[in-house]
């Protein structure tokens, strides 16, 4: 037999989407999963829609991560094939992400290009499936941290985004800080922030 995490309670519940959202933000605090914080952070609008598909499908990775853990690999003693397992979650839900947006949205589809596919292989939403394990949290535990993790994800990107519209149409800078060396200095600035938010909790 085995036995599921206990159940939280509100505060706990609370204080576990404000963590994942500002305190250990994925993207400003961890740094996981830079590769599409920089690559769709060009525009808002961009930026919101990858937002979106990435609260999407963490929230369901964590989902459906808990119930593989603890229903298939942790009943037959397959711990072993957690990562494996986890992507192949990962990647089946962005394939049914990837298909939506072609049919619903095809503009932003386009836009977003290969940094869509490139949710499967994000280091954040695989780490927000992992951490859910190794902090033990119960099925509801899983659920909120899953979306705060994306809803973290999502606001860093956003923010982003906004500031360097803001450097393309205002800024004048040096020659040599212009394009990717501004975008570096800007995301160090806004993830220092959030050094702000470090031992924030309720009581």
């Amino acid at each position: 037999m085995f036995n599921l995490p206990a159940s939280m309670g509100i505060t706990d519940i609370l204080s576990l989407a404000i963590a994942a959202v500002l305190v250990n933000n994925y993207i400003l605090v961890q740094f996981l999963g830079c590769c599409s914080f920089f690559g769709v952070s060009k525009k808002t609008d961009t930026a919101v829609g990858m937002g979106m598909a990435v609260v999407f499908v963490m929230a369901l990775a964590s989902i459906v991560s808990w119930v593989v853990w603890y229903f298939v690999l942790e009943p037959l003693h397959l711990e072993y094939m957690q990562t494996i397992a986890f992507i192949l979650v990962i990647a089946t839900l962005v394939q049914f992400v990837e298909m939506f947006m072609k049919k619903a949205m095809p503009a932003l589809y386009s836009a977003l290009g290969i940094f869509l596919p490139l949710i499967t292989t994000n280091c954040a939403v695989l780490g927000a499936a992992i951490t859910n394990i190794d902090n033990g949290n119960s099925f509801i535990g899983s659920v909120v941290y899953g979306v705060a993790a994306g809803i973290g994800y999502m606001l860093a990107i956003v923010l982003f985004a906004t500031i360097r519209e803001r450097l393309d149409a205002t800024a004048k800078c040096p020659k040599c800080f212009e394009g990717f060396p501004i975008c570096l200095i800007s995301a160090a600035l806004l993830a220092m922030s959030f050094m702000g938010f470090s031992g924030l909790s309720i009581w």
